[in-house]
């Protein structure tokens, strides 16, 4: 029986984001790889779809498009702050593939300034504590129908 779909902010921000070649794009991004073709060569998604993700990414406010070369026009994207707000959630995403998905060394590893190995954790903002499996609460804010 079909009923109504349970509002979701996870639902509302994959529409955005939750694509493959997207989310690839904004790896690329994210490694300081700015132009159309650096990105179409590091993700190896066909033109046309790449640029309708950077599309949808530019319209939903992750990137900004600035035009660098004007015959031809060319193009370089840039992260705004919505899409700066995504890098814990790529490197926790990262976390995870290089933990359950890759088999042997994982491909890339980030250092942090103190100059040790990074791996992302998540904290509760309130007492700091690293959160587990099985400590949180889900509450639905509003009126439920």
């Amino acid at each position: 029986m079909g009923g109504q779909a349970r509002q979701c902010s996870i639902a509302n921000a994959l529409s955005v984001v939750g694509e493959r070649w997207s989310l690839l794009a904004l790896r690329e991004i994210f490694f300081g790889q700015r132009r159309f073709d650096e990105i179409a060569r590091n993700t190896g998604a066909s033109r046309d779809i790449l640029a309708a993700r950077l599309k949808t990414l530019v319209n939903a406010g992750v990137l900004a498009k600035r035009q660098y070369e004007i015959h031809p026009p060319r193009y370089e994207y840039t992260l705004t702050q919505a899409g700066q707000a995504l890098q814990p959630i790529l490197l926790n995403l990262m976390e995870w593939g290089d933990r359950y998905v890759t088999a042997g060394e994982p491909p890339t590893v980030w250092r942090h300034t103190c100059g040790a190995e990074f791996h992302p954790q998540t904290v509760c903002v309130d007492c700091g504590k690293p959160v587990a499996a099985g400590e949180l609460v889900a509450v639905r804010l509003g009126a439920v129908r």
